[in-house]
């Protein structure tokens, strides 16, 4: 083969490799051209559901308590003496009446140190009988002249430390017998049981915590409220509270405001009064609100504002787009369940405005709407 043929055969080979690639290259750009094809715009079709429109309503100014139920009469039984658990006749869940007799403690201590009292008594009282006679004596001797005066005095002072003395052990028998009185525990209130804290057998100390009695038929609530929102609070206002395992709503007034505020968090509590249910018990958890007052004013459902920009704003359905409008809002209520917010600013009367429901949308969107709703409240009068 020539020389000339071996450098020839390559180049032709590379050449046809061009060619191919060349026009694979041709037919991959025209493919994305005819991609990048930019489609008309289809626009949004939104559901009657999807719009609300901005309207003057009785808005109410509501206010989110939230706490736990507690008994406004409860009492605990606590050890008055210290000895050992004798016995104990109730225990968590039984229903106790006031004065009704709820275990006893061992009286042995306690009855010698009865007896003890008794015969320290006795002895005092013979000493005394005996400062007596002699005082009585001393008198006559003085009457006659054989001891003076001086003598008499002490005599006297002698029967009146006797006389103290013996007055101080009857109190001694006194607190005695009442310590093994107090042995017999007794409920100071009727209601439940709600905790029993020791077991016979147990040795217990002074004050020591025994029973635990609660009366439901009063419970409240404690409710911690800030300073700001404690001036348009009044006694008498009404709340509904939604309370942990019961469905139906419960009914709350507002009994009395704490003058003073807490140490720390500068919260000021406020006790509001609960009808009292069947299914209630000391310790559920409850949130409610209570409403302060009413005032006409331009709203929205809360879901509809937008807050994923710096500042509050609402697509409102304008020459058939979404447009994002900022909006500056007022005061939150719950009208018929659901938040409210009030438009300060932003928004005129009638104002079409995409709901929650229609989702994400950019901003200048063609939407079109099958029929605007009128999401408004059904009901707007006071609640109880």
């Amino acid at each position: 083969m020539k020389r000339w043929l071996k450098w020839l055969l390559p180049v032709l080979a590379l050449a046809v490799v061009g060619l191919f690639v060349g026009r694979a290259i041709e037919a991959r750009r025209a493919e994305q051209a005819r991609a990048t094809v930019v489609k008309p715009a289809t626009g949004l079709d939104l559901a009657p559901n999807d719009v609300v429109v901005a309207r003057l309503l009785d808005l109410p100014r509501t206010l989110d308590i939230s706490g736990g139920l507690k008994a406004v009469n409860s009492a605990i039984v606590r050890a008055k003496v210290a000895a050992e658990v004798k016995q104990l006749t109730v225990r968590e869940g039984d229903a106790v009446k006031a004065g009704q007799v709820l275990g006893r403690l061992d009286t042995t201590e306690l009855d010698w140190k009865v007896q003890q009292a008794d015969q320290t008594a006795s002895s005092t009282k013979s000493q005394l009988e005996i400062a007596q006679r002699a005082l009585e004596n001393n008198r006559a001797l003085v009457a006659q002249g054989f001891i003076s005066p001086t003598a008499l005095e002490t005599s006297i002072s002698t029967e009146a430390g006797a006389r103290a003395t013996l007055g101080s052990a009857q109190a001694a028998v006194e607190l005695a017998r009442k310590a093994r009185a107090d042995s017999v525990l007794t409920a100071p209130i009727g209601g439940l049981v709600a905790q029993r804290m020791v077991q016979p057998g147990e040795r217990v100390a002074i004050d020591a915590k025994l029973i635990e009695i609660v009366d439901l038929s009063k419970l409240e609530l404690e409710a911690a409220i800030a300073p700001e929102d404690v001036v348009a609070l009044e006694i008498g206002r009404s709340a509904t509270l939604q309370v942990d395992g019961i469905a139906a709503p419960v009914i709350a007034k507002v009994a009395r405001i704490n003058p003073s505020a807490q140490a720390g968090t500068r919260s000021i509590m406020a006790y509001l009064v609960v009808e009292g249910q069947p299914a209630l018990r000391q310790g559920l958890f409850a949130k409610g609100t209570i409403e302060l007052g009413r005032k006409q004013a331009l709203a929205l459902p809360l879901s509809a504002v937008r807050v994923d920009q710096a500042t509050p704003y609402v697509l409102q359905v304008q020459g058939g787009r979404a447009v994002a409008t900022p909006v500056r809002l007022g005061e939150r209520g719950v009208v018929s369940g659901e938040p409210w917010v009030e438009i300060a600013a932003g928004l005129a009367e009638g104002t079409p405005v995409l709901a929650a429901t229609a989702g994400l949308v950019r901003d200048g969107t063609p939407v079109r709407v099958a029929a605007v709703a009128s999401k408004t409240p059904a009901a707007s009068a006071p609640k109880p």
